[in-house]
């Protein structure tokens, strides 16, 4: 897979500007590379057999090298300190990205120029290459995302991004003594992309400081109006978080911060308060009292904060150009809610059930067509094979009992005392349309391989859990009937939801005179519609296989 994604980068390189490339580095190595200075001729050899193996290699990654020479007039641009300087540093800003410095040679590149200057013209302009590089290089990753998606991120259905980069804008915001524009250029331009940098920030500076005291572990959870020491640890850790206000002293001077009074024991409202707010950032019931997960969350590690927060923006900067999409459906998987769009600005949101750990929502970008209304449900392969067949096989009268019928792939209803169940062969099981339905009354439907749809549901008492992976991979969602009456008139359909639900049909499906985009994503740390950050159960353990690969070069 990582072979086809750099043939992939190598084809896009070579549309852009391969039979340039050998006139570019013809031009570089014969042309001034400045008002004082140009190559001799004993350099050029050499140069050239240097510039060529450096574009070779970089070719795989889709680096315009040749084609930012050419925006320069053909000349080396990074001979001055300052403007090396302005590169370093904007190098050294990837890190509030996600991204690491050293990997863009960021803390080498001062000592690398100083050496250039006191040697060769062809040494100068090997340096000068090496800085482009690193500067094509950390941008490339920003507007696309250093890694293959594919590779690290399961069912991933798109390709990667191969977007190229602006040239022109970046070779004039250079000449222009303004490096960290072209890197700010980069970066998407997403509501949800600074907020996450903010954020990696603060837990980065956090993450210097020293720590509160853990929260203890107790038989008891410690409620509101409890009169307690572990409410002083509690306190503590939540102005660790950056609640305000709940201690007295300092929270930048952690460790030695200490808390004094007897007030402090007191589990108060203002303390409730504070609580609920940081339950709410973690996606935990916010009730105010301090059960085993609220434990947990308090007593996390910033570093797996800061982790996590590296991961997200690394997969927003894949998503950031399905954003562009107006309307649009955003099915937050790990966040347990879903928003749709609509074309007038408005944005509508709902708590939904995704797949458990087991089965898992695989991340989809697709376009919804259609609705069936009155659907009747044919049990997926997965589902029959592990959950039913089981059952059936131990008692006969189980499909009987839940509305289950057997049929044929030619649509006959098969009488299932008939069937060998030990090998049933082509025998599908469907449940007729109706309340007790498990799709509810009404499905949306989107093109996909994996046969994911977001549709109702009668177990309406699942919504008001907290954690909800708990689905055979669908997406349920509260309230699907009122986004199925938006879809219907946002795209300008003449039918009415509540019309065709009183037809006695069933699978009746219904085309959208326009197909709307939608996107499920797993994100474990994104911005909520205030731009506070909350932070998600890993609850399919995908992160850290992003995180990984970030790591390596």
């Amino acid at each position: 897979m990582h072979e086809v994604h750099r043939q992939q980068r190598s084809t896009l390189a070579r549309q852009r500007w391969g039979p340039t490339v050998c006139l570019a580095l013809t031009l570089l190595v014969s042309a001034p590379v400045s008002a004082q200075k140009t190559l001799p001729a004993s350099a050029q050899t050499a140069l050239l057999e240097l510039s060529n193996a450096d574009i070779s290699a970089q070719q795989n990654e889709g680096l315009p090298l040749a084609a930012f020479y050419q925006h320069v007039g053909q000349r080396l641009v990074w001979q001055d300190a300052d403007r090396v300087e302005a590169l370093v540093a904007a190098l050294e800003g990837v890190a509030d990205d996600g991204l690491t410095p050293s990997h863009y040679g960021a803390g080498r590149l001062k000592a690398k120029f100083q050496r250039s200057q006191s040697q060769d013209v062809a040494a100068q302009a090997a340096f000068d290459l090496s800085a482009t590089r690193a500067l094509l290089k950390a941008l490339n990753h920003l507007q696309n995302g250093k890694l293959n998606p594919r590779e690290v991120a399961p069912r991933w259905d798109r390709p990667p991004r191969l977007d190229a980069l602006p040239v022109a804008s970046i070779t004039q915001a250079v000449l222009n003594g303004a490096v960290e524009q072209a890197f700010a250029q980069a970066r998407p331009q997403r509501p949800y992309y600074q907020p996450l940098r903010e954020a990696l920030s603060r837990y980065r500076a956090l993450a210097q400081q020293g720590s509160a005291p853990l929260f203890p572990s107790r038989e008891a959870a410690l409620r509101p109006g409890d009169r307690d020491d572990d409410v002083v640890a509690l306190r503590q850790r939540l102005t660790y978080w950056g609640e305000s206000g709940l201690v007295s002293g300092r929270p930048e001077a952690y460790p030695q911060i200490r808390i004094e009074g007897q007030e402090s024991r007191e589990f108060d409202r203002e303390l409730e308060a504070a609580l609920k707010r940081f339950q709410r950032r973690h996606l935990l019931e916010a009730d105010g009292v301090v059960g085993e997960k609220t434990r947990r969350a308090l007593n996390a590690s910033v570093t797996t904060r800061v982790e996590q927060l590296r991961v997200n923006l690394e997969r927003g900067r894949w998503i950031a150009p399905w954003f562009s999409h107006k309307p649009h459906v955003w099915v937050d998987i790990a966040g347990y809610r879903m928003a749709y769009l609509r074309p007038n600005g408005e944005r509508w949101s709902s708590r939904i059930v995704v797949g458990s750990s087991r089965r898992e929502t695989p991340v989809i970008n697709s376009r919804i067509t259609h609705l069936t209304v009155n659907p009747s449900w044919t049990l997926p392969p997965t589902i029959m094979r592990e959950d039913i067949l089981p059952e059936v096989r131990r008692d006969p009268d189980y499909l009987a009992e839940r509305g289950i019928n057997a049929i044929s792939y030619s649509g006959e209803v098969l009488n299932p005392h008939e069937i060998d169940w030990a090998s049933p062969g082509n025998v599908m099981l469907r449940q007729p349309a109706g309340q007790s339905n498990p799709l509810g009354r009404v499905v949306v439907r989107f093109p996909n391989s994996e046969m994911i749809y977001l549709h109702d549901t009668p177990a309406q008492g699942l919504f008001r859990r907290d954690q909800r992976a708990l689905s055979s991979g669908c997406v349920r969602v509260e309230g699907v009937r009122e986004l199925a009456r938006m879809l219907l008139k946002d795209t300008g359909s003449g039918y009415r939801l509540e019309t065709l639900i009183n037809k006695p049909r069933s699978d009746i499906n219904v085309n959208l005179p326009q197909a709307i985009p939608v996107a499920l994503h797993y994100v474990t740390a994104w911005p909520d519609e205030a731009g506070e950050m909350t932070f998600r159960e890993d609850v399919y353990r995908r992160d850290q296989r992003v995180l990984n690969a970030l790591n390596r070069r």
